[in-house]
């Protein structure tokens, strides 16, 4: 891919004007160094600016170029990692404030796009999780949790409600969560970066650091026409990121998901969804989708480690919605692209100082928009005040991936659950059957 634009997609086809930041010539020096301008190091950029503080960021391509511009555009509260595992590694009072800090994630992306009023980020409120098999009880139980536990509402919608808005056979009952929404994500860190480079942090894109060294007061990140002299400097990059600091770097798996939009098709999609937030469905790789502008569908899925784009994706996950919503019939897919996402072997972010003046920010795979923003304002709040809520997270410190062995071990770990999913889906439709048998 060039630096020059961003990959073809319906974000970049809809994108508002951008200005393109100047590649770095020269040797500079700043109090931090932010490597990757994805939505984690805008963030930081931003709120270090905003607190007067030196910074600079560097990125190789175009700022949001990355997972940061490419994804569903969900923001909802949590991690990739589900917050009962998390209970269960670091017990109920230290999840719960995990918890609270994605909560808080969330308000941030909603208070910016309040704050900066951008174009092209119009938020859409409303999610909904569904079954694909019949298990109420379990879902009510999940809501009840999140209620009484974690305090956070979602909302028990039965099979009746939810095909009211979804009408397909296939999902049975639902979480409706009000406050999530869902955004042109490219669009989102267009304005981020915007605001940073107003506030006083200086962007440089077509900039990729090449590597790392420690200086007389600090560290030294050079590039190929320059170099940065930081204080502190912090890895934001994910599964694109540069090889720096071999820690981090062999603790990001990459994995890929992928994503198309329809050709506008508002009459269509008005007799098979009639919900306009953020949809996706309850399995271990769900598929994930929602309406956006001119009446076209976005829709992502079909989680893998491969790193090359497949050639018939377009009909791949075409096939997947017709599954599902039939009645569509034989749409063009307009926009088909993949993208990669960084995890941690934990699925939990990487954010903390990891050495003396060096900061790690990365591995949002998965649940992206409202962590980047936690981690983007615990880094920033870290180096400017010493706060050091950043620890919330040394739980979950960088472990070694398992490299190209790791990535086949993750294929195999992704096809076994998907068998897992099949499986429970069979097993609730023959409960479902005999229940019905028996009230007969």
């Amino acid at each position: 891919m060039s630096s020059a634009d961003h990959v073809d997609s319906f974000y970049a086809a809809t994108r508002t004007p951008d200005a393109h930041f100047p590649r770095l010539d020269g040797d500079v020096e700043a109090e931090t160094c932010v490597i990757g301008g994805g939505l984690a190091g805008l963030t930081i950029a931003r709120e270090l600016a905003g607190k007067g503080r030196s910074v600079v960021l560097v990125e190789a391509e175009r700022v949001g170029w990355a997972a940061s511009g490419r994804n569903g555009g969900f923001v909802s509260p949590g991690y990739a990692e589900g917050i009962e595992a998390i209970e269960r590694k670091v017990g109920y009072d230290h999840a719960k404030a995990l918890w609270d800090l994605s909560v808080d994630g969330v308000d941030y992306v909603r208070r910016a796009i309040d704050d900066l009023k951008p174009a092209g980020v119009e938020p859409v409120a409303g999610s909904l999780k569904v079954l694909r098999y019949d298990d109420a009880e379990s879902l009510m139980r999940r809501a009840d949790v999140m209620t009484t536990r974690f305090g956070y509402e979602r909302a028990f919608w039965p099979t009746g409600k939810v095909r009211e808005v979804l009408h397909t056979q296939t999902y049975f009952q639902g979480l409706h969560d009000a406050s999530a929404f869902h955004i042109h994500p490219l669009n989102y860190a267009v304005a981020i970066a915007a605001d940073a480079a107003a506030r006083g942090a200086v962007l440089h894109e077509a900039t990729p650091a090449v590597h790392l060294d420690r200086g007389r007061a600090g560290w030294i990140v050079r590039t190929p026409g320059g170099s940065v002299s930081a204080r502190n400097v912090v890895l934001s990059g994910s599964a694109y990121g540069p090889r720096l600091w071999r820690p981090v770097d062999r603790a990001i798996l990459p994995v890929a998901t992928y994503v198309v939009t329809s050709e506008p098709m508002a009459d269509r999609l008005a007799g098979a969804i009639g919900f306009s937030g953020c949809i996706g469905d309850t399995r271990r790789a769900s598929d994930y989708y929602r309406i956006v502008e001119d009446g076209r569908l976005l829709w992502g899925g079909r989680i893998t480690t491969r790193t090359s784009e497949p050639a018939r994706l377009a009909e791949m996950l075409k096939r997947d919605i017709l599954a599902i919503y039939p009645q569509l019939g034989d749409f063009k897919v307009a926009f088909a692209w993949a993208g990669l996402m960084g995890y941690a072997v934990h699925k939990m972010p990487l954010i903390g100082r990891i050495g003396e003046g060096l900061w790690s920010c990365t591995a949002f795979g998965g649940h992206g928009l409202n962590t980047t923003a936690v981690g983007g304002k615990l880094v920033a709040e870290a180096i400017s005040g010493g706060d050091d809520r950043w620890r919330l997270f040394s739980p979950f410190r960088p472990v070694w991936a398992g490299g190209s062995l790791g990535r086949a071990a993750t294929q195999l770990a992704y096809w076994r659950l998907q068998f897992m999913d099949a499986i429970e889906e069979r097993r609730a439709q023959t409960r479902s059957r005999a229940r019905s048998a028996g009230a007969n």
